[in-house]
Parts: C-alpha cells; structure tokens; sequence
C-alpha cells in the first residue's frame, strides 16, 4: 500500500509525496492565459509534474501574475521556486502588431527569451522556446531544422532573433518552431484560424479572404503533447532546433469552407483573393511547411487531429 501526503507550497501548488517512480519535474509555463500557453499548462497539471503557470493578464485559475520584463521579479521567483524546465510560450505572436509596435514586441519577442536564457545557464534548468514558421521566407518548403531563415517580416524577425539570443547564451535550451495554432479559445481573435468561423457566420459582411498563402493550421492540444514528451522521454537532447506541424495545407479561404460545411452556412459574401494584395500591412510567406523529421526520428509522437473532425467536434458543443 502507498501513502500520498498533499502538501501546498507558497505557490499554491499541491505537493504529492507517494511512491509512484516516475520522475516528477518542476515546470513553469509562461503565457499560461494565452492560448498555446493554456493547452500546455493544462496537459503538464494532467500529469504528475509541479506547474507554475505565468501570466501578465487574465491572472486566474491558479496562474501567477508576473510582467516578464520585470527582470527582479522573474528571477525572484525562479530563484524561489527552482524548476527543472521553462516552456517559453509568451510572444507578440501578431505579425500586424508587431510591425505597429516593434519596439515592444522587441522587449518580449527579443529581450526577455534572452534573459530566461541566462537565468537557464545560472539556475540550470531546461529552457523549450517557442518560436514560429514564420522565420522562413516560404520560398523552399519542406523547411528542415537546419535551413537558413529568412524572414519576410518583423514578426518572423523578432521570433528569429529570439532564438538566436536564446543558442547564444544557454547550453540547454530547445527551440520548437510551430505553425499557426488553433484550439479551445476564450475569445475568436485568440487564433487566426478560429476568427474565420465568425466570419463564416457573419453572412452580411462582405469580406477578402486570403486563397494565396498556404497554412498548415496546428492545434495546440497537440503541441503541448509534443512538448510534454520532450521533457519527458528519456535521453531527448537537452539542447537545439526542432519543427512540429500538422501536415494538412489549407488557405484561409479553404478553412473557411470547411467552416461553412461545418455550420451550414454558404459563403458566397467572402470573396477568395488569389494573390497577395498590394496594400497587404504586412508580408506573409508563401508556404512554410515544416518537416518534423528530426522529432518522429527521436521517437516523438508527431500525429496530429484531423482539422475537420477537431472542428466538427468542437463547433457542435460550443
């Protein structure tokens, strides 16, 4: 028979003392409100691992508010709480506002993956940086780990800086590059993907939907999965670049028809435009696919949902 003792700490995280032989890790997650943050913190508090989830708003369900440029306060807390990993979700993901705003999304994009690389080296712990396709040019897909980026825009630019900042400075640190995301969201806008099925619903709208660029929408359940079994597998390579995408290409315009059979609502008021638009704000790649062949070959589950059935599933109970 074993005993479990239930313990909470000055975090407010539940301590279970039992005689389980799996390793048990401490893990924060940054930009734990958001929505690839919230898909991780969720799958790594479903397991037996200690969780300290971040967030700068939206500071609810357990998560602790901390403003990651505020140097002091970060490594306070992880001097205090000692993890074993951080999973660097937090990022100016918005390639719009970013080129708006460079200068903040420099601070978070840039600036703060740089000093969690430090504190990495000082504290020895883990470090997995979330970075983005967008840190090619589209030009030559399938991109493997090891071709040059080029980025089109200020947001691949900052995303690729980052990693730079992060190889520089800290020996244990890996890079997860992902495409676009979708998933359970608080709010439409959370994700470029599930923002198109308002306007699929919005049937008085007349607007352009892109038919040019090739996406290959991701849903986060599946990258916090890949993510919790970097940490976890045994001998996985405490350092270095890796790419995880799902593998179905879709336009914009394409999801959006997959909304419409979804919902049942025709789309005759979006208008597919095939080509980029001269006044586009902000440049997009043509085709980033990412080859996950490095992962698969270390023996990571690379599978991910089908995009319809995931959308047929949710759609009916949202």
């Amino acid at each position: 028979m074993s005993v479990t003792i239930n313990t909470v700490d000055q975090f407010g995280i539940c301590r279970s003392a039992t005689s389980r032989i799996e390793k048990e890790m401490r893990i924060i997650i940054t930009g734990a409100s958001g929505l690839l943050g919230r898909a991780v913190y969720k799958t790594f508090n479903e397991s037996s691992h200690q969780v300290l989830g971040l967030a700068r708003s939206r500071v609810r369900n357990g998560l602790k508010q901390i403003d990651l440029t505020n140097k002091e306060a970060l490594e306070s807390l992880i001097h205090e709480f000692k993890p074993d990993a951080i999973v660097h979700t937090a990022a100016e993901r918005r390639p719009d506002v970013v080129e708006k705003n460079r200068e903040v999304a420099l601070e978070l994009n840039v600036n703060v993956p740089d000093h969690l690389a430090t504190l990495s080296k000082i504290h020895n712990f883990s470090l997995i940086y979330i970075s983005t396709d967008y840190v090619f040019d589209g030009k030559n897909p399938p991109y493997d780990v090891d071709d040059k980026p080029n980025p089109l825009n200020s947001y691949g630019e900052t995303k690729y800086r980052g990693e730079l900042a992060v190889q520089n400075v800290s020996p244990k640190a890996i890079i997860l590059r992902v495409p676009i995301l979708y998933g359970e969201v608080e709010y439409p806008d959370e994700s470029a993907v599930n923002v198109l099925v308002e306007s699929v619903k919005n049937s008085s709208r007349k607007i352009e939907m892109d038919h040019y660029a090739i996406r290959y929408p991701t849903n986060v359940q599946d990258v916090a999965r890949v993510i919790r079994d970097i940490l976890e597998k045994p001998n996985f390579p405490n350092s270095g670049v890796f790419h995880f995408s799902a593998n179905e290409n879709l336009t914009k315009y394409q999801m959006c028809e997959v909304f419409s059979r979804i919902v049942h609502i025709p789309i005759d008021h979006i208008k597919p435009i095939d080509s980029v638009p001269v006044s586009a704000a902000t440049k997009r790649p043509y085709d980033c696919h990412l080859s996950c062949e490095k992962l698969a070959n270390l023996g990571i589950d690379v599978n991910c949902v089908s995009f319809e059935d995931w959308w047929k599933n949710y759609l009916s109970v949202s």
